[in-house]
């Protein structure tokens, strides 16, 4: 009879989707903490274009596509969809579970005051189902085109397949998060913010996402060969 170890050994694959899904679920939940903190640099400039002010949950946000792209290399797109829909619930159990702590009696001797704790952890709704919305719709249809391509490549270019999912996905997911968010939110003069500055917002959010998901591309290829060496796995073939 073995061992309780060797009993509980994984498989090298389920090891990798194991591992995969923990880091993918720790990026979007700290992407969706963090999104209330917004940043704006001005030395960020392309002639007279300027990066306008942006949520620090994109900085974590982009890591969410690289990762689905190595389970959908390595596992086929039903697990990259199931990896989604596994992101989502902890998402919503994270939500669930900082809503109940933020209506805790809080105590006198607590170290965060309930005014800080708010300030930190009570992100609007809108913002939540704008995130949410904007992720699922952008990881479907970043799993779907990352197949097509490797399919019209034949399993080659593996930039190309990354990076041209990520095209269309990252641009999807700007688009939905900041008409959301921003549609119909008034001014200092009452008005609503006009639609060109949604767009505005939205184009500079997808170029610095898609920024930062272009910089993590060799990524990809160091995870290939991590998982190459160490786990002894390779990429599936391509699927019909």
């Amino acid at each position: 009879m073995p061992s309780t170890p060797a009993a509980l050994a994984l498989p090298p694959a389920q090891r990798l989707y194991l591992w995969l899904t923990a880091f993918f679920c720790v990026s979007l939940v700290v992407a969706d903490i963090t999104g209330g903190k917004f940043f704006h640099f001005d030395v960020f400039t392309l002639g007279s274009y300027t990066f306008v002010t942006h949520s620090v949950g994109m900085i974590s946000f982009p890591v969410t596509f690289l990762l689905t792209d190595v389970v959908n290399e390595y596992h086929g797109k039903h697990a990259a969809r199931q990896l989604t829909y596994v992101g989502l619930a902890a998402a919503l159990l994270a939500f669930a579970l900082l809503f109940v702590g933020r209506h805790m009696p809080v105590a006198s001797m607590s170290p965060v005051p309930q005014d800080a704790f708010e300030a930190v952890f009570a992100m609007s709704n809108r913002l939540y189902v704008a995130s949410l919305s904007a992720y699922l719709i952008g990881q479907l249809a970043d799993i779907q085109l990352f197949g097509l391509l490797k399919r019209w490549t034949g399993g080659r270019f593996v930039w190309l397949r990354a990076t041209g999912s990520t095209v269309v996905s990252q641009f999807v997911d700007s688009l939905v998060v900041t008409y959301i968010l921003f549609t119909g939110v008034p001014q200092a003069d009452g008005a609503p913010l006009p639609l060109a500055a949604i767009l505005t917002m939205a184009a500079t959010g997808y170029v610095l996402k898609f920024g930062i998901a272009l910089g993590l591309t060799p990524l990809l290829y160091l995870g290939r060969w991590l998982i190459k060496t160490r786990l002894g796995l390779e990429p599936l073939p391509v699927e019909p």
